[in-house]
Protein backbone atom coordinates (compact mmCIF):
# COMPACT_ATOMS: atom_id res chain seq x y z
CA UNK A 1 0.00 0.00 0.00
CA UNK A 2 2.85 1.97 0.99
CA UNK A 3 4.36 1.42 -2.61
CA UNK A 4 1.10 2.17 -4.54
CA UNK A 5 0.75 5.56 -2.18
CA UNK A 6 4.84 6.83 -3.18
CA UNK A 7 3.68 6.30 -7.11
CA UNK A 8 0.54 8.54 -6.63
CA UNK A 9 2.42 10.74 -5.02
CA UNK A 10 5.35 11.11 -7.06
CA UNK A 11 2.46 11.19 -10.06
CA UNK A 12 0.48 13.85 -8.98
CA UNK A 13 3.68 15.69 -8.12
CA UNK A 14 4.85 15.08 -11.80
CA UNK A 15 1.71 16.66 -13.32
CA UNK A 16 1.86 19.63 -10.51
CA UNK A 17 5.19 20.27 -11.83
CA UNK A 18 3.76 19.98 -15.52
CA UNK A 19 1.00 22.13 -14.99
CA UNK A 20 3.42 25.15 -13.35
CA UNK A 21 5.70 24.91 -16.74
CA UNK A 22 2.34 25.13 -19.05
CA UNK A 23 1.41 27.85 -16.90
CA UNK A 24 5.41 29.83 -16.89
CA UNK A 25 5.30 28.72 -20.81
CA UNK A 26 2.04 30.15 -21.90
CA UNK A 27 1.78 33.35 -19.37
CA UNK A 28 3.77 35.90 -21.68
CA UNK A 29 1.60 34.34 -24.98
CA UNK A 30 -1.63 35.00 -22.73
CA UNK A 31 -0.42 38.40 -22.18
CA UNK A 32 0.26 38.97 -25.49
CA UNK A 33 -3.19 37.81 -27.12
CA UNK A 34 -4.74 39.66 -24.16
CA UNK A 35 -2.91 43.19 -24.53
CA UNK A 36 -3.01 43.08 -28.36
CA UNK A 37 -6.77 43.15 -28.13
CA UNK A 38 -7.15 46.12 -25.61
CA UNK A 39 -7.64 49.34 -26.64
CA UNK A 40 -4.57 52.06 -26.04
CA UNK A 41 -6.41 53.39 -23.16
CA UNK A 42 -6.83 50.11 -21.24
CA UNK A 43 -3.06 49.28 -22.07
CA UNK A 44 -1.79 51.97 -20.32
CA UNK A 45 -4.09 51.74 -17.04
CA UNK A 46 -2.20 51.27 -13.87
CA UNK A 47 -4.36 48.55 -12.84
CA UNK A 48 -3.77 45.67 -15.38
CA UNK A 49 -6.54 43.50 -16.33
CA UNK A 50 -6.54 39.45 -17.03
CA UNK A 51 -8.97 40.24 -20.07
CA UNK A 52 -9.92 43.10 -22.24
CA UNK A 53 -13.09 45.23 -20.96
CA UNK A 54 -13.59 46.25 -24.69
CA UNK A 55 -12.22 43.67 -27.58
CA UNK A 56 -10.87 45.40 -30.63
CA UNK A 57 -9.07 44.96 -33.64
CA UNK A 58 -7.99 47.79 -34.30
CA UNK A 59 -4.09 47.16 -33.94
CA UNK A 60 -4.29 44.17 -35.91
CA UNK A 61 -5.89 46.71 -38.68
CA UNK A 62 -3.33 49.63 -38.09
CA UNK A 63 -0.47 46.86 -38.23
CA UNK A 64 -1.49 46.16 -41.86
CA UNK A 65 -2.53 49.79 -42.47
CA UNK A 66 1.60 50.49 -41.72
CA UNK A 67 2.57 48.37 -44.51
CA UNK A 68 3.40 44.85 -42.56
CA UNK A 69 2.30 43.13 -45.43
CA UNK A 70 5.69 43.37 -47.31
CA UNK A 71 7.80 43.34 -44.14
CA UNK A 72 6.27 40.06 -43.39
CA UNK A 73 6.85 39.13 -47.10
CA UNK A 74 10.68 40.38 -46.89
CA UNK A 75 11.36 38.20 -43.44
CA UNK A 76 9.55 35.18 -45.06
CA UNK A 77 11.55 35.39 -48.75
CA UNK A 78 15.11 35.98 -47.15
CA UNK A 79 14.77 33.54 -44.38
CA UNK A 80 13.37 30.80 -46.35
CA UNK A 81 16.06 31.30 -48.81
CA UNK A 82 19.08 31.80 -46.15
CA UNK A 83 18.01 28.61 -44.57
CA UNK A 84 18.43 26.81 -48.17
CA UNK A 85 21.54 27.79 -48.90
CA UNK A 86 22.91 26.98 -45.59
CA UNK A 87 21.67 23.33 -45.65
CA UNK A 88 22.88 22.65 -48.56
CA UNK A 89 26.47 24.29 -48.24
CA UNK A 90 26.26 22.59 -45.12
CA UNK A 91 25.24 19.62 -46.17
CA UNK A 92 28.09 18.60 -48.36
CA UNK A 93 30.61 20.81 -46.04
CA UNK A 94 29.12 18.81 -43.21
CA UNK A 95 29.87 15.16 -45.14
CA UNK A 96 33.05 16.31 -46.28
CA UNK A 97 34.00 16.89 -42.86
CA UNK A 98 33.02 14.06 -41.81
CA UNK A 99 34.20 11.02 -44.39
CA UNK A 100 37.19 12.29 -45.70
CA UNK A 101 40.52 12.59 -43.53
CA UNK A 102 42.15 16.05 -44.70
CA UNK A 103 46.04 17.11 -44.50
CA UNK A 104 47.85 17.87 -40.86
CA UNK A 105 43.90 16.88 -39.38
CA UNK A 106 42.66 19.94 -40.44
CA UNK A 107 38.98 18.42 -40.36
CA UNK A 108 39.33 19.87 -36.46
CA UNK A 109 40.73 23.09 -37.36
CA UNK A 110 38.04 23.57 -39.83
CA UNK A 111 35.22 23.00 -37.23
CA UNK A 112 37.19 24.78 -34.59
CA UNK A 113 37.12 27.55 -37.46
CA UNK A 114 33.43 27.49 -37.88
CA UNK A 115 32.78 27.26 -34.29
CA UNK A 116 34.97 30.58 -33.90
CA UNK A 117 32.91 32.26 -36.15
CA UNK A 118 29.62 31.68 -34.49
CA UNK A 119 30.92 32.51 -30.99
CA UNK A 120 32.35 35.92 -32.60
CA UNK A 121 29.75 39.33 -31.30
CA UNK A 122 27.72 39.66 -34.41
CA UNK A 123 28.95 43.62 -34.66
CA UNK A 124 32.43 42.18 -35.05
CA UNK A 125 31.63 40.90 -38.51
CA UNK A 126 29.05 43.17 -39.05
CA UNK A 127 31.31 45.73 -39.83
CA UNK A 128 33.95 44.52 -42.73
CA UNK A 129 30.43 42.96 -44.10
CA UNK A 130 29.63 46.58 -44.02
CA UNK A 131 32.51 47.56 -45.97
CA UNK A 132 32.06 44.83 -48.34
CA UNK A 133 28.87 45.18 -49.19
CA UNK A 134 28.96 48.78 -50.01
CA UNK A 135 31.82 48.29 -52.24
CA UNK A 136 29.79 45.10 -53.89
CA UNK A 137 26.70 47.12 -54.26
CA UNK A 138 24.86 44.66 -52.32
CA UNK A 139 23.53 47.04 -49.46
CA UNK A 140 19.78 47.57 -49.05
CA UNK A 141 19.16 44.24 -51.17
CA UNK A 142 17.32 41.27 -50.01
CA UNK A 143 20.78 39.41 -51.59
CA UNK A 144 22.73 40.97 -49.42
CA UNK A 145 20.90 40.09 -46.18
CA UNK A 146 20.61 36.70 -47.35
CA UNK A 147 24.51 36.25 -47.43
CA UNK A 148 24.63 38.25 -44.79
CA UNK A 149 22.56 35.92 -42.67
CA UNK A 150 24.68 32.94 -43.44
CA UNK A 151 26.74 34.25 -40.75
CA UNK A 152 24.12 32.83 -38.27
CA UNK A 153 22.56 29.98 -40.03
CA UNK A 154 25.66 28.34 -41.60
CA UNK A 155 28.10 27.51 -39.03
CA UNK A 156 24.95 25.83 -37.01
CA UNK A 157 24.13 24.15 -39.77
CA UNK A 158 27.77 22.63 -40.41
CA UNK A 159 27.93 21.67 -36.96
CA UNK A 160 24.29 20.07 -36.52
CA UNK A 161 24.76 18.00 -39.93
CA UNK A 162 28.21 16.84 -38.97
CA UNK A 163 26.89 14.78 -35.58
CA UNK A 164 24.48 13.19 -38.19
CA UNK A 165 26.61 12.53 -40.80
CA UNK A 166 29.32 11.05 -38.21
CA UNK A 167 26.62 9.21 -36.57
CA UNK A 168 25.51 6.86 -39.63
CA UNK A 169 27.52 3.82 -40.43
CA UNK A 170 29.65 3.72 -42.99
CA UNK A 171 28.48 0.45 -44.40
CA UNK A 172 25.75 1.94 -45.82
CA UNK A 173 28.15 3.83 -48.08
CA UNK A 174 29.78 0.75 -48.62
CA UNK A 175 27.40 -0.84 -49.53
CA UNK A 176 25.81 1.01 -52.48
CA UNK A 177 29.85 1.72 -53.65
CA UNK A 178 30.13 -2.33 -54.30
CA UNK A 179 27.20 -2.04 -56.15
CA UNK A 180 28.66 0.63 -58.54
CA UNK A 181 27.29 3.68 -57.24
CA UNK A 182 29.07 7.06 -57.73
CA UNK A 183 30.22 9.01 -54.57
CA UNK A 184 27.48 12.11 -55.76
CA UNK A 185 25.23 8.83 -55.93
CA UNK A 186 26.13 8.06 -52.86
CA UNK A 187 25.30 10.95 -51.42
CA UNK A 188 22.37 11.81 -53.17
CA UNK A 189 20.63 8.20 -52.55
CA UNK A 190 22.06 7.11 -49.43
CA UNK A 191 23.09 10.09 -47.05
CA UNK A 192 20.68 12.31 -47.75
CA UNK A 193 17.88 10.38 -46.97
CA UNK A 194 19.33 8.46 -44.11
CA UNK A 195 19.79 11.99 -42.09
CA UNK A 196 16.48 13.46 -43.64
CA UNK A 197 15.31 13.83 -40.36
CA UNK A 198 18.47 15.74 -39.04
CA UNK A 199 18.32 17.93 -41.63
CA UNK A 200 14.96 19.09 -41.55
CA UNK A 201 15.43 19.14 -37.87
CA UNK A 202 18.32 21.49 -38.41
CA UNK A 203 16.31 23.99 -41.06
CA UNK A 204 13.50 24.10 -37.82
CA UNK A 205 16.45 25.70 -35.48
CA UNK A 206 18.05 27.97 -38.82
CA UNK A 207 14.92 29.08 -40.02
CA UNK A 208 14.26 30.56 -36.16
CA UNK A 209 17.83 32.21 -36.48
CA UNK A 210 17.24 33.95 -39.66
CA UNK A 211 14.10 34.65 -38.71
CA UNK A 212 14.56 36.88 -35.34
CA UNK A 213 17.61 38.44 -36.82
CA UNK A 214 17.95 42.14 -36.26
CA UNK A 215 21.48 43.42 -36.22
CA UNK A 216 22.00 42.57 -40.06
CA UNK A 217 18.80 43.73 -41.13
CA UNK A 218 18.95 46.67 -39.24
CA UNK A 219 22.72 47.89 -40.68
CA UNK A 220 22.83 47.01 -44.47
CA UNK A 221 19.19 48.24 -45.43
CA UNK A 222 17.75 51.51 -44.90
CA UNK A 223 15.06 51.03 -47.36
CA UNK A 224 11.48 50.57 -45.75
CA UNK A 225 10.00 48.34 -48.41
CA UNK A 226 13.06 46.29 -47.75
CA UNK A 227 13.03 46.39 -43.74
CA UNK A 228 12.20 42.71 -42.23
CA UNK A 229 9.77 42.18 -39.49
CA UNK A 230 12.18 42.09 -36.13
CA UNK A 231 13.36 45.54 -37.06
CA UNK A 232 9.64 47.27 -37.91
CA UNK A 233 9.16 45.40 -34.37
CA UNK A 234 11.55 48.05 -32.49
CA UNK A 235 10.45 50.78 -34.30
CA UNK A 236 7.11 50.59 -32.10
CA UNK A 237 9.24 51.22 -28.72
CA UNK A 238 9.72 54.99 -28.87
CA UNK A 239 11.83 57.46 -26.48
CA UNK A 240 8.93 58.81 -25.09
CA UNK A 241 5.80 56.26 -26.06
CA UNK A 242 5.49 52.75 -26.32
CA UNK A 243 2.78 51.36 -28.63
CA UNK A 244 2.11 48.02 -26.67
CA UNK A 245 -1.03 47.08 -28.71
CA UNK A 246 0.40 47.28 -31.86
CA UNK A 247 3.90 45.65 -30.66
CA UNK A 248 1.88 42.42 -29.57
CA UNK A 249 -0.15 42.28 -32.67
CA UNK A 250 2.60 42.49 -35.00
CA UNK A 251 4.79 40.08 -32.17
CA UNK A 252 2.20 37.70 -32.48
CA UNK A 253 1.88 37.70 -36.85
CA UNK A 254 5.54 37.39 -36.66
CA UNK A 255 5.56 34.16 -34.73
CA UNK A 256 2.74 32.42 -36.88
CA UNK A 257 5.31 31.13 -39.62
CA UNK A 258 7.58 29.41 -37.20
CA UNK A 259 5.03 28.15 -35.24
CA UNK A 260 3.08 26.68 -38.64
CA UNK A 261 6.19 25.44 -40.06
CA UNK A 262 7.34 24.02 -36.73
CA UNK A 263 4.46 21.91 -36.14
CA UNK A 264 4.11 20.91 -39.72
CA UNK A 265 7.34 19.26 -39.58
CA UNK A 266 6.80 17.87 -35.85
CA UNK A 267 7.50 14.37 -36.33
CA UNK A 268 10.42 14.99 -38.42
CA UNK A 269 11.56 17.53 -35.80
CA UNK A 270 11.12 14.31 -33.14
CA UNK A 271 12.65 11.72 -35.19
CA UNK A 272 15.53 13.78 -36.30
CA UNK A 273 16.92 13.51 -32.79
CA UNK A 274 16.57 9.74 -32.62
CA UNK A 275 18.13 8.93 -36.46
CA UNK A 276 16.40 6.32 -36.65
CA UNK A 277 17.87 3.72 -39.23
CA UNK A 278 15.23 1.11 -39.40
Amino acid sequence: MSSSGGVMRRGVTAWVLLGIVIVVVLAPIYWMVVTSLKTPREVIRPQPTLWPEVITTENYIQAVRDGIGINFYNSVFVATIAVAVSIIVAFFAAYALARHRFPLRMNGVFLMWILAVRILPPIVVAVPLYTVFNELGLMNSRLGLIIAYQVYTLPYSVWIIFGFVRSLPIEFEEQAVIDGANRLRVVASVVAPLIRSGVVATSIFALVLAWNEFLFALVFVRRPGLLTLPVVISRYIGEYATLWGQLMAIGLLATVPILVFSGYVYRRLTSGFSLSLK
